[in-house]
Formats: C-alpha cells, structure tokens, sequence
C-alpha cells in the first residue's frame, strides 16, 4: 500500500546501524505533523539511502514523504511501519496530509469531465430519436 503524506518535520530520532546477513544496514526513524484541520503526527522510517536524503532537511521544513505500510506479528502481537521510498521538500502545491487517494492535479475544465480529464460520453440524437441523459443502466 503506497501513501503520500505532506507535512513538517517536527522530530529527528537516532539514527540506528547493524549487521544483517545481506551486510550491514542503517535506518533513522522521523516524525512528521500532519497541516489538517486535526493535525496528526507520524513517526516515519527512513532506510539505507533515504537516511542520506533525510539529512537534507532541517526541522521545521514541509516536506513530502512517500510510505509503503506493513505489518509484521511477533508473539500474537502486530507492529507496522511507515517506510519511506521518497523523501522530497513540499513545494506547496499540494494540500497537508493528502492519504494518497486523490493525487490528480486541479482541473480548470467544467464539472462534466470525469476522474480521467475527458469529456463524457453524451449520445447524440438522430432524426426521430429520443435521447435521455441519465446515469441508469436500464
């Protein structure tokens, strides 16, 4: 499941280093604040080379974070993880907090365009023809 989340970065923890068996790895865990009417902290994961583009930005800076969710059990009990696959400035061309569903640019056009940017279809009538414009399958 991939997300989008805009907001500023509040908090920078520690970063953290090991040895796995594919090598050896380094993660670093922020948190970000939500620009929502009720704003809403997240604590995101940065891994390997995303830590290097996390040190870009300073607290206080709006940014836009790309997340991948999983969840893992140990012992009966489930933990989830907010990874980040993209750390980049938030231009302010989008609104705070956007969950990801609705990442289509503004359209200027009327309100007869649909999800894609086309026109719908309207049928035209022929001499003799009777044409209903409604959304009824039947």
């Amino acid at each position: 499941m991939a997300l989008e989340l805009t907001g500023k970065l509040i908090k920078v923890l520690n970063p953290q280093s090991g040895q796995g068996k594919n090598g050896t790895w380094q993660k670093q865990e922020f948190v970000i604040e939500t620009a929502d009417q009720y704003p809403k902290k997240i604590c995101v994961t940065a891994w390997s080379d995303k830590v290097d583009d996390l040190k870009k930005y300073t607290l206080g800076d709006n940014l836009k974070v790309s997340v991948n969710l999983e969840s893992r059990e140990y012992n009966e009990k489930w933990y989830t993880e907010a990874r980040a696959w993209r750390i980049e400035a938030d231009n302010g061309q989008s609104s705070g907090g956007n969950s990801g569903g609705n990442n289509r640019p503004a359209s200027s056009s009327s309100s007869d365009s649909n999800d894609f940017g086309f026109e719908p279809y309207t049928p035209s009538a022929k001499s003799g023809e009777i044409v209903v414009d409604d959304d009824l399958p039947f």
